[in-house]
């Protein structure tokens, strides 16, 4: 009982801190990003509202005693049915827009309803299991990182709390001649690809940039905002990675955050390094017949689960065709070979060059199996922060390899996160290195 007021006192006392750093200032007219939500303010997302609803979700799961009260398999087959729901569900919502974008089909309320009403069904379970896996999820993860000296007490601080939901998409504004993120401002997720398009080209011509509406798979609120998929590895090592930004965002590292591209560099390649090691740990120690399954293919995870995932076949989920990659297309390779090229000819001033490089490179993608909308400066500002691994849309960004030795040369993964966690700036953390 007193464990679980002390968790209840910590979390309200970090949401209560997150909500001032997120709220603490408001830029002014001048400022870029403020410039950016002239465009924006019409469709910009509810922080507020979405965090006092996961809150009450988190607080009735602590209140609850979850998982606690609960058995080592009944856990395991409450995660494993959680992953079955939430397959179905996506399926079904992917089924439903097809049907109601379909021209051919006249009366879509009557096509729909047999689709409708297994939606509803599937809802209602996915709505009854989802506070019991998240908690679930949060305890192991915590075991962790307690086992990994990534705690105080046993306790990770913040603790870990997460929901899964909707997430909004990100408008990424980059500057023309050269690849830095100026803006990123969240925007409603139900977007359509034609309300995508129209936003982008507005902020473009009225502010001479380069924009992109991205999804998102995380972000680091409290709790934190986790997209629903059924990639089992990538769930966990996403849980991990924004846990890592409420951990950053109690010290320097995080509160730096977007002074300066190297710094957002590294606390994403931070987060990102964390998130994989934990990850893969919890997968390993916790649901071991699931460690073999590929981490890049979610597709394989129904297979290596064996029966446990047929309580699928439950729910009669629709067939939705999957995207066929090419097997022998070095996606990451390409990306960065892509990058390279257009940091070239931004730097020699050739911009609408550049653009068209990239143009063409995403019909490149596209061809082989990545359906990339746009890709763009904004693309490169976004996606090149993440460089926990070598290549991809970083390209020769310096940042990446040093975070990526810190990690090498550190004795272990609480080093390395304690370490890079006090710094203030990239020249810091070459120093170390050095």
């Amino acid at each position: 009982m007193l464990n679980r007021i002390i968790l209840i006192f910590e979390w309200l006392i970090f949401t209560v801190f997150c909500a001032i750093i997120l709220t603490y200032s408001t830029p002014p007219l001048t400022d870029e990003i403020e410039r950016v939500r002239t465009y924006t303010r019409a469709v910009e997302f509810d922080y507020i509202n979405w965090v006092a609803q996961a809150s009450l979700i988190k607080l009735q799961q602590v209140s609850a005693g979850v998982p606690y009260n609960l058995g080592r398999v009944e856990r395991k087959q409450i995660v494993t049915e959680y992953l079955a729901v939430t397959q179905r569900l996506l399926e079904y919502e992917s089924a439903l827009e097809q049907t109601y974008a379909d021209p051919n089909i006249k009366d879509k309320e009557k096509a729909s309803y047999d689709l409708r009403t297994n939606l509803n069904k599937v809802q209602a379970r996915q709505n009854e299991l989802t506070p019991l896996a998240e908690a679930i999820l949060q305890e192991q993860i915590s075991q962790i990182l307690a086992e990994l000296n990534i705690a105080s007490a046993g306790q990770p601080i913040p603790s870990v709390s997460y929901h899964s939901s909707h997430l909004p998409n990100a408008l990424i504004v980059s500057p023309r001649d050269h690849i830095e993120q100026i803006a990123n401002v969240s925007v409603l997720p139900e977007l359509t690809t034609d309300q995508k398009n129209d936003l982008e080209q507005r902020v473009d011509k009225g502010l001479d940039v380069s924009s992109l509406v991205e999804p998102v798979g995380g972000i680091g609120v409290y709790p934190t905002m986790i997209m629903r998929t059924t990639n089992f590895p990538w769930v966990l090592d996403t849980i991990s990675h924004e846990w890592t930004h409420n951990f950053l965002t109690l010290r320097p590292l995080g509160m730096l955050y977007g002074e300066t591209p190297e710094l957002r560099t590294m606390n994403e390649t931070t987060a990102s390094i964390v998130g994989n090691e934990v990850g893969r740990l919890v997968l390993e120690r916790f649901y071991p017949e699931l460690a073999t399954a590929s981490r890049a293919d979610p597709s394989t995870l129904p297979a290596v689960a064996g029966q446990a995932f047929e309580l699928a076949a439950l729910y009669q989920a629709p067939a939705i065709p999957s995207l066929a990659l090419r097997a022998d297309f070095d996606y990451r390779a390409e990306m960065h070979t892509t990058r390279v090229r257009a940091d070239e000819l931004l730097a020699a001033g050739k911009i609408k060059e550049a653009e068209a490089y990239m143009e063409a490179r995403r019909q490149f993608f596209w061809q082989n199996g990545y359906q990339i909308r746009k890709l763009n400066q904004a693309y490169f500002a976004f996606h090149g922060a993440y460089a926990d691994t070598p290549g991809g849309a970083a390209g020769e960004d310096p940042v990446g390899p040093v975070v990526r030795a810190l990690r090498e040369q550190s004795k272990s993964l609480a080093d390395f996160l304690n370490t890079i966690s006090w710094m203030t700036s990239f020249e810091q953390l070459q120093q170390a290195i050095r």
